[in-house]
């Protein structure tokens, strides 16, 4: 096990260093000697902690600064299992936590082991001062996020509401990041993010031998369902989020982009305005809709056997404020006769975010970095938040981070190489621990 000094709590740079060092590829995850670590950085600062845990060997870690009573108690939460890595495709190990390029290199440096050494780094450093924040501070860091969180955040929802007594506010990952657009930056704080769903699409056509080749068989059918999900994006919605979202972007461009941008907000306009902005159109279209991607092909076991029944897994995610219903009726049209959905998994949908604390979350990154407007953000895909989100809890993706123009977070996270600025990491822990001594309500 890497070394724990006391230095480590307090650079937020040297702690994210040892946690690349531990390997908690999920699967299998094996995140106990990193909760090891983190639990005694935390009891060195004077915090008390608990270990809930579903499966053995993978505790969770959860602990609770007093506050004073004045305002509800706020959530910071973290998880340190990341997805595997390929080794060869690096430029530095991936699991070494290198310092090269001005960066620090390794597999979870952006998701979210980044995050966690912000989030202890502010915390410890708060218990050490002595800070009484107006609402309890309670820090969890989890694991399974990645395979869902059936071990960590689902588990400790579900199992351990006890922990969240208070909690009215939750900081999570994905957010406080900046993005740009037409040469203005913007700071991205998410306040609400779309759903996952698995559909299984199942496709069914007469068996038959091999040598002798069918017309119109379950193949056939599932090509044509795979043409019209590539020609046919599910319709355009525009949800109150989203609309505050583009609305917060175009107040703070120029005027041709700002009317452009809002051109997005009429329906019928949505997909060529989407055309028209290229790579940032790519990064909106996915808060504007519906979507499914097909990711998974499950049929035929012999070669020589014409299959008679195909499974086309399909990863969907739901806007908020749109049910499982609303996408098999979307699905419909596209199917056809071709093909039937199921959805094969449980979908909570959370209600319409709170955006009281959005205007503090702004204030101070705006304090640390003017140039950066803060905007509200929907989150295409999923995290812990979801499951929170079941007792009411309202998060808020906020990791600060400055990023050059050439690490882009969401093309970074998950990939070879992945690593964060030096100054990133730092910036981010200082944002925490000015939020941690400026809440109040």
């Amino acid at each position: 096990m890497p070394e724990r000094t006391a230095s480590n709590a307090d650079d937020p740079v040297e702690l994210l260093q040892v946690l690349l060092r531990f390997d908690t590829s999920n699967p299998p995850g094996n995140e106990g000697p990193c909760i090891d670590f983190l639990d005694g950085l935390l009891r060195e600062a004077g915090c008390v902690t608990e270990r809930p845990t579903k499966v053995a060997g993978r505790p969770n870690l959860v602990t609770r600064l007093p506050g004073s009573g004045r305002a509800p108690a706020v959530l910071f939460y973290g998880h340190i299992d990341v997805v595997p890595a390929d080794a060869a495709a690096w430029t530095h190990p991936p699991f070494s936590g290198a310092i090269a390029d001005g960066c620090v290199w390794g597999r979870g440096a952006l998701d979210m082991k980044g995050g966690v050494a912000m989030m202890v780094s502010a915390v410890t450093r708060a218990a050490r001062e002595g800070v009484v924040p107006a609402g309890d501070l309670v820090l969890a860091l989890v694991v399974d996020e990645e395979s869902g969180g059936d071990c960590g955040a689902r588990f400790l929802v579900e199992e351990r509401p006890d922990l969240w007594r208070g909690v009215r506010y939750a900081i999570g990952e994905f957010g406080g990041f900046p993005f740009r657009v037409r040469g203005r930056t913007f700071s991205m704080i998410q306040v609400a993010e779309k759903l996952p769903v698995v559909v299984d699409v199942v496709v069914r056509g007469p068996a038959g031998h091999g040598s002798r080749p069918l017309r119109g068989g379950a193949m056939a059918r599932l090509g044509r369902i795979l043409g019209r999900l590539e020609a046919h994006p599910l319709p355009i919605h525009i949800t109150p989020v989203a609309r505050e979202m583009i609305e917060a972007f175009a107040r703070g461009l120029p005027r041709p982009s700002r009317v452009l941008l809002r051109q997005l907000l009429r329906p019928a306009w949505t997909d060529r305005i989407l055309g028209a902005l290229g790579e940032t159109g790519r990064t909106f279209e996915p808060l504007l809709r519906n979507t499914v991607s097909p990711t998974i092909v499950r049929g035929g076991d012999r070669l020589n056997v014409i299959p008679s029944e195909i499974h086309l897994g399909l990863d969907a995610r739901l806007l908020p404020g749109y049910s499982t219903d609303d996408l098999l009726r979307e699905l419909r049209p596209i199917l056809r006769d071709d093909g039937e959905a199921h959805v094969a998994s449980e979908a909570y949908n959370a209600p319409e975010p709170d955006l009281s604390l959005l205007p503090l979350l702004g204030r101070l990154l705006q304090e640390r970095a003017p140039e950066a407007l803060p905007v509200p953000y929907l989150l295409p895909a999923s995290s812990d938040g979801r499951h929170f989100a079941k007792l009411g809890i309202q998060t808020y993706g906020y990791t600060p981070m400055l990023l050059p123009p050439d690490v882009t977070f969401f093309s970074s996270i998950h990939s070879n190489d992945e690593r964060i600025p030096l100054g990133a990491v730092e910036f981010g822990a200082d944002v925490l621990f000015d939020f941690i001594r400026s809440y109040a309500m």
